[in-house]
């Protein structure tokens, strides 16, 4: 088949299946899945599945949803996570979440853009390779709609890598990449920081020792690492530093790419005897964005150093993760998920580049109301995280992302995600497999901050 029309045929069936993907997401959005809770959405995918023609559609014990294309030894996979956030404060939303509506552009409805509208356009470019006889000799495709993302990101991968046994030439990640390829993303941790104190009567609080006040004096300067500059003349030099090349010198240009790393607190916890009583412990927790050139021990040290951390003899930890999945199955975890960035030359990166060049040129297309996001170049970076962190963050199997919908709707009330980019996105899926030229004998990765040392898969 000569290639102009072989990429006519991929658009006109692409386009011809929006009807089916419209209803499919629809249907997905229908059914509440939020973390540990997908089952409802991963049998209606293994349904769809079934019912295009899939060779192979099963449940792994963990309860992420598998499909493959074809019956080759090598696999190319497209990952998107199944499950949502919840849907916050009803009264944000102008709509029902879960039923919403659909007009000749957009679907609305919780889980459109982050993440179930990436499942549908892979299930359908799947379905569009085997139609039009695009997958390549020796390879098989695998679609896999995975669990417990917004919870902790990548632990399904972990699962099908360590577990499972399988090790994709390559995976496209699904996430909404606002009509870009990404080729990478900051990591984040999830610390947490404890103090004692020593209770006693609250008409008297001299007597103790409140850790709610030594807890105080370090929050003030958690937001100080935020926000503080790193002049020679500040005492907690902020996360900015990274930038430089005096305190980045290896990996300060990778770290301008991807953006400075963050620190937040996100919640803050107490105990106290009662509410007449000095608290006699206090603890908060911290997100951590971490970019090039910070890795999970200098996150740790960099909190422990604090003035008032060590003041007040801080115990700094990082989270662990064992929430059961829906199955039941508990696969514990550390909450640490690693920095990655691919060389734009990478193959599978320049695979999606060509496939979208082919279709729809050299820049970012979609409908006219997403267009003000999207005046950018074709390959970037996410600003939030994915699976990512484990396929190629842990792993080092090369990963990139291109998905239907917005960063922007991510986690929003009145989520929405345009029909347009559904069809967009199933079309370069198809394609891409004709166009990666194999496997590169150079290491893809620009950055990748890797694994901790502890005893974790």
């Amino acid at each position: 088949m000569e290639n102009t029309d072989r990429v006519q045929l991929v658009q006109q069936k692409a386009e011809a299946y929006l009807p089916d993907m419209t209803r499919f997401l629809r249907d997905l959005i229908r059914i509440p899945s939020e973390s540990c809770e997908e089952g409802g959405v991963i049998r209606r995918t293994i349904e769809e599945m079934e019912r295009l023609g899939f060779d192979e559609a099963f449940i792994d014990p963990q309860g992420n949803a598998i499909g493959y294309m074809g019956t080759g030894d090598k696999i190319i996979a497209f990952d998107g996570h199944i499950d949502t956030v919840g849907i916050g404060n009803i009264a944000n939303w102008e709509h029902d979440p879960y039923e919403g509506y659909e007009t000749d552009d957009v679907i609305y409805g919780r889980g459109g853009s982050d993440q179930e509208g990436g499942v549908v356009s892979a299930v359908y470019g799947a379905k569009i390779m085997k139609e039009l006889d695009l997958i390549p000799e020796g390879y098989k495709i695998m679609v896999a709609a995975t669990v417990q993302e917004e919870d902790c990101d990548g632990l399904c991968w972990q699962y099908i890598h360590n577990e499972d046994g399988v090790t994709p030439e390559f995976v496209v990640s699904t996430e909404p990449t606002d009509g870009g390829i990404y080729r990478g993303h900051r990591g984040r941790m999830e610390i947490r920081v404890e103090v004692r104190g020593v209770s006693c009567h609250g008409s008297a609080p001299e007597r103790g020792e409140n850790a709610i006040y030594k807890m105080a004096e370090i929050l003030r300067e958690v937001e100080q690492l935020n926000e503080n500059g790193c002049g020679d003349d500040v005492e907690i030099k902020g996360l900015v530093k990274m930038l430089d090349p005096k305190y980045n010198p290896e990996h300060y240009e990778d770290a301008r790419f991807l953006g400075r790393g963050t620190c937040t607190t996100s919640q803050i916890f107490f105990t106290s005897p009662s509410r007449c009583a000095v608290a006699d412990s206090c603890a908060i927790s911290i997100d951590r964005r971490m970019t090039a050139g910070e890795t999970w021990d200098s996150c740790i040290r960099e909190i422990e150093e604090l003035p008032a951390c060590k003041k007040h003899g801080a115990k700094v930890t990082m989270y662990m993760y064992d929430r059961p999945a829906w199955t039941g199955l508990v696969y514990e975890t550390e909450c640490y998920f690693p920095t990655w960035i691919n060389r734009e030359s990478a193959p599978h990166v320049q695979a999606v580049a060509d496939a979208h060049r082919a279709l729809y040129g050299e820049k970012r297309m979609g409908h006219p109301d997403a267009m003000a996001k999207r005046e950018r170049p074709l390959i970037d970076k996410w600003t939030f995280s994915t699976n990512g962190v484990s396929i190629q963050g842990r792993y080092g199997i090369p990963c990139v992302g291109f998905g239907p919908g917005a960063e922007s709707q991510a986690h929003a009330p009145n989520e929405i995600t345009w029909k347009q980019d559904l069809v967009c996105c199933a079309a370069v899926y198809a394609l891409t497999p004709s166009f990666y030229r194999g496997k590169s004998d150079e290491d893809v990765c620009q950055f990748r901050a890797g694994k901790t040392n502890n005893d974790i898969k």
